[in-house]
C-alpha cells in the first residue's frame, strides 16, 4: 500500500490521459472539469464518451480501445455502474493507473471494479480527484481534499 499522495503523483507522472464521462453538457459533469484542467496543464487527454463524437470542442473517442496509441492512466468519471465494464477495459489494454473520481456523494466508485482493477495489476485510487494534487490542483480542489479525507471519500492509502 501506498499513501494516497504518493499514487496521486504516480498517476499524474503520466502524460497521456483517458477521462470517461466527460460530456456534451459541461455544465453537469466533474469529469469535463478533469478534462480541461489535464488538457490546460499539459498532458494529452482523451475525452471517452460512447455518445458522442466531440466535447469541450476536442474529439471523444466511444471507448479506451479507439484511442490511438493507447493511454498511461485512466480516470473513471461516470456513474458507477459502469466503472467494472470501464475497469475491464483497462486490464484488457495494459493501463496501469486507474483512478476512479469521487467528490462529495458517491461518485464514480465501484468497489467491485476496484477490486477487478486490483486483482489484474492496476494501482486503483478509488475517490478523490486529480484535481486535488501536484500541479492539477487548486485551492478550492486542495481544501475539499482536507474535508473528503476526513470524511473517507479520499482515500488514505491506495494499493
Amino acid at each position: 500500500m501506498q499513501k494516497i499522495k504518493d499514487a496521486a503523483a504516480e498517476f499524474l507522472a503520466a502524460k497521456r490521459v483517458a477521462v470517461t464521462g466527460v460530456s456534451r453538457d459541461p455544465a453537469s459533469h466533474g469529469a469535463n472539469v478533469v478534462y480541461k484542467r489535464l488538457r490546460d496543464r499539459g498532458y494529452e487527454v482523451f475525452a471517452v464518451n460512447p455518445n458522442a463524437d466531440e466535447v469541450e470542442g476536442d474529439r471523444s473517442f466511444h471507448d479506451l480501445r479507439s484511442i490511438p496509441g493507447g493511454v498511461d492512466g485512466v480516470v473513471i468519471a461516470t456513474r458507477p455502474e459502469r466503472a467494472e465494464e470501464t475497469m475491464r477495459e483497462c486490464a484488457d489494454l495494459g493501463v496501469e493507473h486507474v483512478w476512479m473520481h469521487r467528490g462529495p456523494g458517491p461518485g464514480s466508485v465501484s468497489q467491485t471494479a476496484a477490486d477487478y482493477g486490483r486483482r489484474h495489476g492496476i494501482t486503483v485510487i478509488d475517490g478523490g480527484c486529480p484535481c486535488m494534487f501536484g500541479q492539477t490542483s487548486d485551492p478550492g480542489h486542495k481544501a475539499m481534499r482536507v474535508i473528503l479525507t476526513i470524511t473517507g471519500s479520499v482515500p488514505k492509502k491506495v494499493s
